[in-house]
């Protein structure tokens, strides 16, 4: 190997090592401060061994930079080897593609979060009317009025949530893409925004919150013309305004890497808090497996992290372990005996219901119910293969 020619690259310092990857494809790896100093000297278009000759006279250590290139390779960091273009996988197409930064750069200005806590204090301040209660919910005495509204806006605020993280994203440089996912046993929603790590603290804080912010910002216009207005309007405004802050409760729960989850992690300036917890619980199980006569020679693998995040991952591993389990007992008590005595009920109705709307109804849950599992199912599957394929990390 003569000569690489990498792809246009960005970095960022980060205490003792950088955050390079691509923009394009959302990969990125923290580096050592010699690391970065090979990638630039390659960059320049020095050969591996020129660079390892020119390192080893700076630091007086001999640097497998030929190993180096090839992680580089298996990232997709590399576009050209001696000349000869590299195959790889085009990145994704992103979401919205049509939507440059230059288009929504206003949403990293300063003054955006301050006019949604200048809405908050506003809205606190005039005390519209809407009852935190189930009431306020049950706007209408029509059952399919009150559905039909909680499926519009329920479905129409979720996408305003994600778009805004989207476009957030979008703002600093990142593609970002919108799917479906699964977090334990719940649907949902997701926006891959991988890259902002190569982002200013400030504008990665930014596109973490934007979605909580978007939805604090349409239960308070909703609460405020709820305010301004009377009979089945404010019924129906008020509603809106409770479902607009109905999800935001789910952003607490840290252990499914929601929105909260991932300031958690800047602000504890880990790489990976949930994978290291996760790996980290799976060790203590093991020791505890141990202790009752299974042998296992297992290092800690918290001990290979810096100490601040050693004690934020062992730290977190107790949220994980405790958060799952009641969400999971929850689901196995409460949830799925109620979704299983629906559908099963459904069935008998559909085949025998006492008339023709008894059986439609039937027929309507077992495909609602159904169709709903079934997406799950096939959600979770394409994760988990995904999940399955191989990464390189460099620390």
């Amino acid at each position: 190997m003569r000569r690489v020619r990498l792809h246009a690259l960005d970095s960022r310092p980060d205490g003792d090592e950088w955050i390079v990857g691509r923009r394009a494809t959302g990969r990125f790896v923290a580096l050592p401060e010699v690391g970065k100093q090979a990638l630039d000297l390659l960059d320049e278009g020095l050969t591996p061994a020129e660079v390892g000759e020119r390192l080893r006279v700076r630091t007086g250590d001999d640097i497998d930079v030929p190993d180096f290139v090839a992680a580089l390779l298996d990232l997709g960091f590399v576009a050209e080897v001696d000349g000869r273009a590299v195959e790889q996988e085009p990145p994704p197409a992103p979401t919205l593609a049509w939507i440059r930064p230059r288009h929504v750069r206003w949403l990293l200005s300063p003054a955006v979060p301050v006019a949604v806590v200048l809405l908050l204090a506003l809205t606190l301040l005039a005390r519209p009317p809407v009852p935190l209660d189930y009431r306020t919910l049950l706007w209408s005495s029509h059952g399919s009025a009150v559905l039909a509204l909680g499926a519009g806006v329920g479905w129409s605020l979720l996408l305003l949530h994600e778009c805004a993280h989207l476009l957030t994203a979008r703002a600093t440089g990142v593609a970002g893409r919108m799917r479906l996912g699964t977090r334990l046993q719940f649907l949902v929603m997701q926006t891959d925004i991988s890259g902002i790590e190569l982002a200013p603290r400030r504008h990665r804080l930014t596109a973490y919150l934007a979605g909580i912010a978007t939805n604090l910002t349409a239960a308070s216009l909703a609460a405020l013309a709820a305010g301004a207005t009377s009979g089945t309007p404010r019924r129906v405004l008020a509603a809106v305004a409770l479902l607009a802050l109905l999800p935001l409760p789910f952003q607490l729960m840290v252990f499914m890497r929601t929105d909260l989850y991932f300031v958690l992690q800047d602000l504890t300036r880990c790489r990976d808090l949930f994978g290291d917890g996760v790996a980290y619980t799976r060790y203590r199980a093991r020791r505890l497996l141990r202790r009752r006569g299974r042998r296992t020679d297992e290092a800690d693998p918290s001990l290979g992290l810096p100490a601040h995040e050693r004690r934020a991952v062992r730290a977190y591993s107790v949220v994980l372990v405790l958060g799952t389990t009641l969400c999971l007992a929850f689901f196995a008590a409460v949830t799925l005996p109620a979704d299983l005595t629906l559908f099963a009920r459904a069935v008998v109705k559909s085949a025998s219901g006492k008339s023709a709307w008894d059986r439609l109804d039937g027929i309507a849950v077992v495909v609602a119910l159904g169709g709903l599992h079934g997406l799950w199912l096939r959600t979770w599957w394409r994760g988990s293969r995904l999940s399955r394929r191989p990464s390189r990390r460099w620390r």
